[in-house]
């Protein structure tokens, strides 16, 4: 638990910290470029600790090391304005827009930057996401179930998308939740439409069918000295059935598993294309890491992964594609949150952000750097919708001085200040208090 704890916070630590630092360098650089003024390039908030002065800016090193910030001269509304030339609103209002664009830009070039680079190291992706989108279980009760959907069935049409893979069904699925979507699959060579209400999953409450991709059941490893070893089936193995019931995807036999209660099971096989069959009966154990018995026959299955690495042609092109496919996710998210489609309980705050930047720091360097970019991509959107005191706020009321051809009064850009203010801390109220419900038992939800 203080492993988890102290990892979850080392991590959004750095997190956190190259995102914001990173966005304030572009505000930092195109005011160096355009010969505005900086009092402060901080690293941190909070007491300088450390630092050094070079011509007019203070190169400082804070005491709370969670992103940083730029002080430029007359910046702010309410800054003492003495009419310089190297003041930020003395400056032409095309420079000024430059300037507030470069933080959210340079969020978005680091997100593209990164996935670029961790594709030329190494581009990973379940195998199941190529192909078509083959259904190997159906859960029972669900969505899916409801709607006739049956293991073996193509998605050949969800809504408006036409041969979809397993990552695009799952991205749409997620953010329609409680949707009606008209689908197509092809069964025994037939195609039939199909009409499927989903559902919501979660505490997030996002979208939920119910379907499965199909997962070839191959076992990794068998345990000696366990039910599967006895029975005689070897690593490389397929499990085929159980018990007559052809197995589609592989996590379900955790599951009949449990259903079956230490019963003798039959298992069929493929042994280098030679199908075979053999008898067992789970037992019921502890593993390391899990206190809870289960019934366990003694393997693990492997996850078919597609790995490579790209050329840095081909890792850019995808990082854009990625992007821009969740750019798009991104916006289409915060138009449901607002017609009520979606619930606000998507949003992740401080806590959450800490919570999967541990995760994919215990899962590894690679995990790390795919989410920095998806928060990288994430502030740097987020900081471009029109909300004062965010840099789209900033941008609208260039925009606006730009149509009226005149500066708005200190006093009507201070109000403006104000109210975004007052809306900004109400949302981050709103993300922190999902975040505190989603570590509390689920008895908790209702409030």
């Amino acid at each position: 638990m203080i492993y988890v704890i102290i990892t979850n916070v080392l991590a959004v630590l750095v997190v956190l910290g190259v995102m914001i630092l990173i966005h304030e360098l572009g505000h930092f650089l195109a005011a160096k470029y355009f010969g505005i003024k900086v009092h402060v390039f901080s690293f941190g908030f909070g007491p300088r600790l450390i630092g050094f002065k070079r011509g007019d800016t203070d190169y400082r090193v804070s005491a709370f090391p969670l992103g940083g910030y730029v002080k430029m001269a007359g910046e702010n509304p309410g800054d003492t304005v003495e009419g310089e030339a190297d003041e930020f609103v003395s400056k032409p209002r095309w420079q000024r827009f430059i300037v507030a664009v470069m933080g959210p830009a340079m969020n978005i070039l680091l997100a593209i930057g990164l996935l670029a680079g961790l594709y030329m190291y190494r581009y990973q992706k379940p195998a199941y996401q190529e192909g078509p989108a083959l259904i190997g279980w159906v859960e029972d009760a669900s969505p899916a179930a409801t709607a006739g959907f049956q293991p073996g069935d193509k998605i050949v049409r969800l809504d408006s998308a036409e041969n979809p893979n397993w990552q695009d069904i799952e991205l749409m699925v997620a953010s329609n939740p409680r949707r009606e979507m008209q689908t197509a699959v092809e069964r025994n060579g037939q195609k039939m439409e199909v009409s499927l209400k989903l559902g919501t999953q979660g505490r997030a409450e996002l979208g939920f069918a119910g379907w499965y991709p199909e997962m070839r059941a191959q076992l990794q490893a068998v345990e000696p000295g366990m039910p599967a070893a006895k029975a005689g089936l070897q690593a490389g193995d397929e499990i085929v059935s159980i018990n007559g019931s052809v197995i589609r995807f592989w996590p379900h036999i955790t599951e009949l598993l449990q259903e079956n209660k230490g019963k003798e099971l039959e298992i069929g096989y493929r042994r280098q294309g030679v199908e075979g069959t053999a008898k067992l009966i789970p037992v019921n154990e502890t593993v390391q890491g899990d206190p809870e018995a289960r019934w366990r026959m003694g393997v693990a299955f492997q996850s078919e992964m597609i790995s490579r690495q790209l050329g840095f042609s081909e890792a850019m092109g995808q990082s854009l594609e990625t992007n821009k496919k969740f750019a798009v996710l991104i916006f289409e998210f915060v138009g449901k949150i607002f017609r009520s489609e979606m619930s606000v309980r998507t949003l992740e705050g401080p806590i959450g952000i800490a919570r999967l930047s541990g995760q994919a720091a215990r899962q590894g360097l690679p995990e790390l750097i795919s989410l920095m970019a998806a928060i990288s991509l994430n502030l740097g959107i987020f900081n471009l919708f029109p909300i004062p005191v965010l840099d789209g706020g900033v941008i609208l009321l260039l925009l606006i001085e730009g149509l009226i051809r005149r500066d708005l009064s200190l006093q009507v850009k201070e109000r403006i200040t104000q109210v975004g203010f007052a809306f900004l801390m109400l949302l981050v109220v709103l993300v922190i208090y999902n975040d505190i419900v989603k570590t509390l038992p689920e008895r908790f939800d209702r409030y």
